[in-house]
């Protein structure tokens, strides 16, 4: 039995920009980073298109399969920035103008000889009964609509309005982790490492396999929500890599 809990999200990036190859996902790994630090629990990312039913169905299917679910993209002023509208139709909710995030981008462009013309109103355009999610980098915001966080696509941006969001999010506990090397090809490694994975359900075992210089190695990270069980494991991973000869490397 788990002794500690955390909470479980999934990232969802919206654009056929990142499909198509033309652009390259910055955001998940920041964003799994980010949430591993804050004790919540990352179980998917996924990547679809703009297409607007797609988006629909996905956001009602995956609110309902954890606790959070983070989109980046498709908030901006273009044609094809559609996450606003499909994400108000998962909830059944109309987009409505408001006025608080209509105030913030008057604020932003006065004085900067840039036109809020209705493309950049459209950013203004929020589901009703949403939460605006802070943008300090260039003022358009973001929403929260019941589990639901929906940021911008830009890297700097959504980073920035992660860090708010953590900030007043339930999260759990943090995860322990011990990483050790050794010269051992993973092969050689494999059953024992599944033996002591399975000897304690707190723990999981990853093997990442390295070489060198002609030298073929592992690192291999326990990892756990207790720190006593992670402790444990390790130990047993690094009696484990002696009976070889060799001595276990642990990596800070």
């Amino acid at each position: 039995m788990t002794i500690n809990t955390q909470p479980t999200a999934i990232m969802l990036v919206i654009g056929n920009e990142v499909l198509s190859g033309r652009t390259k996902d910055k955001n998940i790994g920041w964003v799994a980073e980010q949430l591993t630090n804050h004790g919540i629990k990352l179980v998917e990312a996924r990547i679809i298109m703009d297409d607007h039913d797609t988006i629909v169905e996905t956001i009602r299917k995956l609110s309902k399969e954890v606790d959070y679910v983070f989109t980046s993209g498709g908030i901006g002023p273009t044609h094809d920035d559609i996450t606003t509208s499909a994400v108000a139709k998962a909830f059944n909710v109309p987009v409505l103008r408001n006025e608080e995030a209509l105030r913030r981008l008057k604020n932003h462009y006065k004085g900067t000889g840039i036109e809020l013309n209705s493309a950049r109103l459209k950013m203004a355009d929020i589901p009703e009964g949403a939460l605006l999610i802070d943008n300090p980098v260039s003022a358009a915001p973001g929403f929260n609509i019941e589990n639901v966080f929906v940021m911008a696509g830009v890297p700097k941006i959504m980073q920035a309005m992660l860090d708010g969001i953590l900030k007043n999010i339930k999260s759990g506990s943090k995860m322990v982790s011990i990483s050790i090397a050794c010269k051992i090809g993973e092969g050689n490694l494999a059953q024992e490492l599944q033996n002591i994975e399975n000897s304690d359900d707190n723990i999981e075992i990853g093997c990442y396999p390295w070489f060198k210089s002609g030298v073929i190695g592992t690192n291999i990270v326990v990892r756990s929500l207790n720190k006593d069980s992670c402790q444990r494991a390790a130990s047993k991973v690094k009696n484990f890599i002696k009976t070889f000869g060799e001595t276990p490397e642990i990596i800070e």
